[in-house]
């Protein structure tokens, strides 16, 4: 697989998508064994989890994961070599850490925060979606076509051929998975009862853009190479391109109010989009390339990790403004929300793993 190059930090080369080339990532150095030897950026690297009030953040410095509860108090758990994301399950709070290095998933049991598995995946392993109704973590492997499927309650995987894969979108009650490559002209769709697949066009050039609009019954993937968002309808395969901004990074959709926020790299700004008619309502100014983006439904709230100026920006969903900008760790590349305490929770590409901003503040 061919990956295109983005910044130097600290003497390794870190691959991502082609809206890195303007220094959101990076690429890699070859080992003796011809794998690449890479940190990669994923905006899985931190999350929340409702069933246990903690929060997980990834350490790939140190091979382990934050642990963050709600007092803020934080407690490092040593997990695989090279951790890359993180996926919670709301319903057993079991917490699955991604390991690249080690090709491995370290199982957490989100009461005592320990490791209580270490599960073996096909290859080099990078995303990670979750179904918390049929107990399933699937998980790409880069560097790989193998999809890892674990079984939550054996802690045990199998492989299937899936392609090669950046992205995963899990829609539990539909019971498919939606597997995307950035460098792919097509979606994979795996029927997770029999995991049987089918391909649908979806265009060129992703930045692992994906979110599912459920209510709407639309896959919101994004396209770096011309500046637009597919609305993708998933009974009928028909595909809405909407334009948005240079280089749409990510995508997010409001459950409470059907609106889509697509954070626009190049640009700065943040695409505001009519879940229901597909138009474009806004266009917002936010900070230097923009990376990740997430939703406070309950406050109707869009937060924005603005990777390059070390900044959060908040844009309120009813004015479609901005409403405010903090400061958070160096260059924040993934964020996770506690909608009930109001504190988002801000991966960090440089220095401390992890920092809490509160709203209050």
């Amino acid at each position: 697989m061919v990956r295109l190059l983005g910044r130097v930090r600290s003497a390794v080369w870190m691959p991502v998508t082609v809206a890195s080339i303007a220094m959101s990532a990076t690429a890699c150095m070859a080992q003796a064994s011809g794998e690449p030897s890479t940190t990669l950026v994923n905006r899985d690297a931190i999350v929340y989890s409702a069933a246990t009030d903690k929060a997980y953040a990834v350490d790939q410095a140190h091979s382990a994961v934050w642990v963050i509860g709600a007092d803020g108090t934080a407690k490092s758990v040593k997990v695989g070599a090279g951790p890359e994301s993180i996926a919670v399950n709301p319903v057993t709070g079991m917490v699955y850490v991604v390991s690249s290095v080690s090709h491995d998933v370290s199982v957490l049991d989100g009461k005592t925060d320990t490791v209580v598995a270490a599960v073996k995946t096909a290859a080099r392993p990078f995303a990670i979606g979750l179904d918390e109704l049929t107990n399933k973590v699937y998980v790409s492997n880069i560097f790989s076509n193998m999809l890892t499927v674990i079984d939550g309650k054996t802690n045990t995987a199998t492989n299937v051929k899936a392609g090669s894969q950046d992205a995963i979108v899990v829609d539990a009650k539909a019971k498919k998975v939606y597997l995307l490559g950035y460098e792919s002209d097509s979606l994979t769709v795996l029927d997770s009862t029999n995991n049987e697949m089918t391909k649908i066009p979806a265009g060129t050039m992703h930045q692992w853009g994906m979110a599912l609009h459920e209510a709407a019954g639309l896959l919101y993937v994004t396209h770096i190479s011309d500046g637009s968002v597919s609305a993708l309808d998933l009974k009928t395969h028909h595909q809405e391109m909407i334009h948005v901004g240079a280089m749409p990074s990510a995508v997010a959709v409001n459950r409470e109010t059907g609106e889509v926020y697509v954070a626009n790299y190049v640009d700065g700004t943040v695409t505001v989009i009519d879940g229901g008619t597909g138009h474009v309502v806004a266009t917002v100014t936010v900070g230097e390339h923009p990376e990740a983006i997430a939703v406070d439904a309950k406050k109707n709230l869009i937060a924005v990790a603005n990777t390059q100026d070390d900044t959060v920006s908040f844009i309120d969903g009813k004015t479609r403004r901005l409403w405010k900008t903090m400061k958070a760790g160096e260059h924040p590349y993934a964020l996770a929300i506690d909608e009930k305490a109001q504190k988002i929770y801000v991966a960090n590409l440089s220095g401390k793993s992890f920092t809490v901003l509160n709203l209050g503040d």
